[in-house]
């Protein structure tokens, strides 16, 4: 599964939004791979922009355009498919994907907390309402669960008197824009292998 071809890794990222995450994979320079496709949910999502700006082909695979979601999910497969990919980057994707998805390719995501902590879209509101004092980044494998699979990298970003969740996710968001460009560049360059739950960094 985390076998990366001897050739430069080809890499998929989809996105849901303004594509923060996608810049900053853009901005890292040498990854070990190419950016080849960023596909979105969302038509006219800001990350599109931000792709093509970089000469990244893109594409919109949006729920709205398909009878129910098997089919989408089986679009958003075609079209992820003909690129090719050896890795899948979900840098901001706001769908959960099933096993006809993740199975098939390796796909990380980024989540802002320090799973198994907070799981879920609103991690940063949880963690200010929990009253913690440290949550933070995480960078790990994506399975049939929600934000669930193997964690290849974290980061703590500690809690401040008068959060909200907007200061704490912008503080998360700049750990993020460093984390997931490093591990992604691990994986590319064949570091990362998965034991069970746990990975092991070369």
């Amino acid at each position: 599964m985390t076998a990366m071809p001897t050739q430069r890794a080809r890499i998929v990222v989809l996105i849901s939004g303004s594509g923060s995450n996608l810049q900053a994979l853009v901005d890292a320079g040498e990854l070990g791979g190419d950016l080849v496709l960023v596909v979105s949910d969302r038509p006219g999502a800001g990350g599109l922009a931000r792709a093509a700006r970089a000469g990244i082909p893109t594409a919109t695979v949006a729920l709205a355009d398909h009878p129910d979601r098997q089919a989408w999910e089986q679009a958003l497969i075609d079209a992820v498919a003909a690129a090719e990919p050896d890795l899948v980057v979900l840098a901001g994707f706001m769908k959960i994907l099933t096993g006809a998805f993740v199975d098939r390719w390796p796909t990380v995501n980024v989540h802002p907390s320090l799973l198994p902590a907070f799981p879920g879209a609103r991690a940063p509101e949880e963690a200010i309402a929990w009253g913690v004092k440290v949550s933070g980044v995480t960078v790990h494998y994506v399975d049939e669960k929600v934000d669930h699979g193997p964690i290849i990298a974290q980061e703590a970003v500690p809690l401040e008197d008068g959060d909200t969740s907007d200061t704490l996710h912008a503080r998360m968001q700049a750990v993020e824009h460093r984390l997931l460009p490093e591990a992604v560049a691990l994986i590319c360059a064949g570091r990362v292998t998965i034991d069970g739950r746990h990975t092991r960094i070369q």
